[in-house]
């Protein structure tokens, strides 16, 4: 420490004289001090005032400035010096040096100014002000094409450089995009890949980058795809295949780069990974197995990148992920579940797979998870089913395969996202089918269960498919026996709350079904009509310009079909609605003026 002060001292005389022998052995001097003890010797730096002395020693033609940059490099590693390097002004004339043609000038001013910006704000908008990335851009674009090992150095402290600048700084990280960093990186990812450091530093470089939306398309534009896969079929070490799958994640949210990962093999590689690790037990396996199939299930989220792995259901990669969901292990359970889910995403293909008996593998699946089951699996295969259930044709095969009582073993489940897909599947299932409504609807148990997931008001999701299932069981069966069911489960009131929905198609739904309630058993639902307001919430939807054509329709037609009970014929007349009706009469819509005059002549018949 005795040296270093003595050294210090002369520095300061040395910098003032501007003899260049003395400050050379001074710098010589800083430098040991600081790889002793690099810490304990910047403290004294900062207590000596030293800082402030360098910028005048930065000048481009000095043999001394390479060392003078390696030294602001070394100091700027601790974090406590960030922003005295700032304060003492060094940043505009390191800027400066990157005009010099030096090479370990270049290399020790883009060490120094990276060391600068790491986590430090005040670091990168002093660099953004004085223009230092954009300079270092040029280089690295200009540098890319030579693949000399000295060179490859200089890059990568150059992408480091970049890399600290804009890292979790999402107007910095567009500022490099703007400039078209990205096509570089991705020509220096290809041109060096034999150099471990750069390769790297690019796929850091990218993983910053790839979350930000705009740099997609830039991304799109590249051969990127390609060389990820081929730099990832490279690799042996579970840490560098780790820093690839973090760049392709983000990137494969991006639909034109899915179906370009997919050309370029990435789903032979992800195979090939769940093949190698799905029996191993260490934490690197359990990881690349859940990362692996992740990202095959993010694949399948794009259209064409899906449709072009089902190949018509003759796909090999489509029978490989079909054989996940009988495995023993839960996260290939889990992503063949959800890839079945995202096969199913159009009519041609859910009707060859309930063809091909997928439909008994995910009830199997289920019935493994029905007891303390694993809720991720129960909401995949759910949500599977649930798809495969939209084609009409499905739907009876479906019901005749068991799927209904299978579904219902999990309507004792307290999680929501399980109790949403199972209301889900079960209103797909019954959509024009009599005959199940009519056997569910009747499912005394169900409909208790419904009625207390309609006033799940935490959950949103599960109390609007609480409803809708309440609804299309009425709908769809159009059965006494149903309606009974549902008026002694205490479900009348919900669904007269349910026809106050926002959405048009919720609440035209709740009047179909309290017209069929109407209808089938007035008498039995009389009290609850009452007690719920029905009436009023008639006469509410009527008046309101804004409703549905479809809203005003169904809501007279309740209204008639109410006029044959004393209490609510006697609140029907309370409110006037001859007066909302006749305006009805004169309606754009040709259905609802007529049902407008078939209401007022009932109305008028039985004041």
């Amino acid at each position: 420490m005795d040296n270093l002060s003595d050294a210090l001292k002369k520095l300061k005389l040395a910098s003032a004289d501007s003899t260049t022998d003395s400050v050379e052995s001074c710098l010589d001097c800083l430098l040991k001090a600081l790889a002793h003890n690099n810490a304990d010797a910047s403290e004294k730096f900062q207590e000596m005032g030293i800082l402030p002395l360098l910028p005048t020693l930065l000048a481009p033609q000095s043999s001394c400035t390479p060392k003078v940059a390696n030294i602001i490099a070394e100091v700027a590693k601790n974090e406590f010096m960030r922003s005295p390097c700032v304060e003492a002004g060094l940043i505009p004339p390191l800027v400066q040096l990157l005009h010099s043609k030096d090479h370990e000038v270049l290399l020790q001013t883009g060490r120094a100014l990276g060391n600068i910006c790491y986590d430090s704000h005040e670091g990168r908008s002093a660099v953004d002000l004085a223009g230092g990335a954009q300079i270092v851009a040029g280089h690295i674009k200009s540098l890319s094409q030579n693949t000399d090992p000295d060179n490859g150095k200089l890059l990568t402290v150059f992408c480091g450089m970049l890399m600290n600048y804009s890292n979790d700084n999402d107007s910095l990280q567009a500022q490099l995009i703007n400039m078209g960093v990205i096509p570089t990186l991705v020509k220096l990812l290809g041109l060096h890949s034999d150099n471990t450091a750069l390769t790297e530093m690019c796929l850091i470089a990218f993983g910053n980058l790839a979350e930000l939306e705009s740099s997609k398309e830039q991304f799109a534009s590249t051969n990127i795809a390609e060389e990820l896969v081929r730099l990832f079929q490279r690799q042996a070490e579970h840490e560098k295949k780790e820093m690839i799958f973090e760049v392709l994640a983000p990137l494969a949210e991006n639909d034109v780069i899915k179906l370009q990962l997919v050309e370029a093999g990435l789903v032979e590689c992800l195979l090939d990974v769940v093949v190698h690790t799905v029996d191993g037990v260490r934490e690197e396996d359990v990881a690349q197995l859940k990362t692996a199939s992740d990202l095959m299930v993010l694949l399948l989220l794009g259209d064409e990148s899906m449709q072009k792995l089902f190949e018509g259901g003759k796909g090999s990669v489509f029978q490989r992920v079909l054989s996940w969901v009988p495995s023993h292990n839960h996260q290939l359970q889990l992503a063949g579940a959800l890839a079945i889910a995202n096969f199913a995403r159009n009519d041609g293909n859910c009707i060859h797979m309930v063809e091909s008996g997928i439909v008994q593998k995910l009830l199997e699946l289920l019935d493994r998870h029905v007891d303390e089951g694993n809720v991720t699996v129960q909401h995949a295969a759910l949500s599977a089913l649930r798809n495969l259930a939209i084609p009409v044709v499905n739907k009876a095969k479906m019901l005749s395969a068991g799927v209904s009582d299978t579904v219902l073993k999990f309507l004792p489940s307290e999680m929501p996202p399980v109790q949403f897909k199972l209301l889900g599947t079960l209103r797909m299932l019954i959509d024009t089918q009599a005959d199940a409504a009519d056997q569910l609807g009747t499912n005394g148990k169900l409909v208790e269960r419904l009625v207390e997931w309609c006033e799940a008001k935490d959950h949103a999701g599960v109390m609007g498919e609480s409803n809708r299932l309440l609804s299309a069981l009425i709908r769809h069966s159009k059965s006494k026996d149903v309606v009974k069911t549902v008026i002694q489960g205490a479900g009348v009131k919900h669904l007269v709350v349910m026809a106050t929905s926002e959405h048009m198609i919720m609440q035209n739904e709740a009047l179909v079904a309290l017209g069929l309630i109407a209808g089938l058993d007035l008498v039995g639902a009389e009290k609850d009509f009452v007690g719920a307001g029905l009436v009023q919430v008639l006469h509410k939807l009527l008046s309101d310009e804004m409703s549905a054509p479809e809203v005003k329709y169904n809501s007279m037609v309740i209204i008639c079909a109410v006029m044959g009970s004393e209490p609510l014929h006697k609140e029907v007349q309370g409110l006037a609605f001859i007066d909302v009706v006749s305006k009805l009469r004169s309606h754009e819509n040709k259905t609802v003026s007529h049902q407008a005059s078939l209401t007022e002549q009932r109305l008028t018949a039985q004041s």
